[in-house]
C-alpha cells in the first residue's frame, strides 16, 4: 500500500489572509503503518483547528494535515509531510499565503523544526515531544509559541523548556508551562485551543500586514 499524506479542509475563507496548517501527533505502532482518520491523536486535532478557524473571522484558510504514516521514522519524517503540504496549499488556494504551523506532541516537533520554511510565518507546538538535539534552523525572528502542561508524563516539560531557552536568542520564543495539564490536553482543553488559535490569529495578521507595506 502507497502511504501518502493528505490534507482536509477546516475553512477555506475566500478572502483569507494566511493559512494555518494543524498538525496531529501519535505514536508509531508498527513500521509503515498508515494515519488513520478516526485515531485519537488526529481527532484530539479537531476542536483545535474548528476554534482557529472561529477566531480567524473568515480571515484564515485552515488544513488540517494527515501524516503519510504514524510516528517519526528515519527515512521520511512529518516535517517531510509539512514541507508536502506547504507545497499543496498555494495551488489550491491559487496564490501563497504566509503560513502558521500548529502541532501537538510529535506533530508540535514537526512544526518546529519546519519553522524555518520560507511560507512559515510562526509556530505553535502544543506538548511537543523533542530530544534534547533538537535544533530548528532558519527561525531567526520567527514568532513561536511552545505550551506544556506541567503534568505532561509523555513529552517532557523540561526538554520543551530546554529548547525554548536554545531558541530565545534566534526566534520570539514564548514557553507557556499550563499548571495541571497532562499530554492529551483534555484538563484546560480550553485554554490550550484559545491560546493557539489567538497566537496563529495575531501571527498571520502581522504577516499579512508586513506583506502589504511591502
Amino acid at each position: 500500500m502507497r502511504l501518502e499524506p493528505r490534507l482536509l479542509p477546516v475553512g477555506t475563507a475566500r478572502q483569507a489572509r494566511g493559512v494555518v496548517l494543524v498538525l496531529h501527533g501519535g505514536a508509531s505502532r508498527r513500521e509503515n503503518m498508515a494515519v488513520s482518520p478516526a485515531q485519537l491523536s488526529v481527532l484530539r486535532m479537531i476542536p483545535i483547528a474548528r476554534r482557529i478557524a472561529r477566531e480567524g473571522g473568515g480571515e484564515l484558510a485552515v488544513f488540517r494535515l494527515l501524516n503519510s504514516r504514524r510516528g517519526w521514522a528515519t527515512e521520511h519524517t512529518p516535517v517531510d509531510d509539512v514541507r508536502w503540504a506547504l507545497e499543496q496549499i498555494p495551488r489550491i488556494l491559487r496564490r501563497s499565503l504566509p503560513v502558521c504551523l500548529v502541532g501537538h506532541s510529535l506533530g508540535g516537533r514537526a512544526a518546529l523544526l519546519a519553522a524555518g520554511e520560507p511560507a512559515v510565518a510562526g509556530a505553535v507546538a502544543l506538548a511537543p515531544w523533542v530530544l534534547p538535539n533538537d535544533d530548528p534552523q532558519a527561525v531567526e525572528g520567527k514568532p513561536l509559541l511552545i505550551l506544556h502542561g506541567s503534568e505532561d508524563r509523555v513529552a517532557s516539560p523540561a526538554r520543551a523548556a530546554a529548547l525554548a531557552g536554545r531558541l530565545h536568542q534566534r526566534a520570539e520564543v514564548s514557553f507557556v508551562l499550563v499548571d495541571g495539564a497532562r499530554h492529551a490536553m483534555v484538563r484546560h482543553r480550553r485554554e490550550f485551543e484559545r491560546r493557539a488559535a489567538e497566537f496563529a490569529t495575531a501571527t498571520l495578521v502581522e504577516a499579512a500586514r508586513e506583506c502589504a507595506v511591502t
